[in-house]
């Protein structure tokens, strides 16, 4: 399924609007990943384990997504957003994608 974040697609014309919609993943982050961090706060570097946790929620995110658009019979998710949010003591990852489903014809 095409999903982009621009509006339009090229050599495409969007010839249906089913709606926005939407994936969300909520994620905890493990007290050895959050030890890890910590110590790479304080002496620096990247934390790859709370790199590894993002990219594995946002992936979901967008596969749910893209799940519900093929529900709905789109061929497309147009104007994509990524959000992210910290819930709880900061130990919990909110990853929603959100976007219009459409369908989509090629251009003659």
């Amino acid at each position: 399924m095409i999903t982009t974040t621009t509006n339009t697609v090229d050599g495409y014309r969007v010839t249906g609007y089913y709606g926005i919609v939407f994936g969300e993943v909520i994620t905890g982050i493990n007290f050895l990943k959050d030890f890890g961090a910590g110590i790479r706060n304080i002496v620096g570097g990247r934390s790859q384990g709370y790199e590894e946790e993002l990219l594995r929620a946002r992936q979901e995110a967008l596969d749910e997504m893209q799940q519900r658009a093929a529900a709905m019979g789109a061929h497309a998710i147009i104007g994509v957003d990524m959000d992210y949010e910290v819930l709880g003591q900061g130990n919990m990852l909110m990853v929603t994608a959100s976007g219009t489903a459409v369908t989509l014809e090629p251009l003659s």
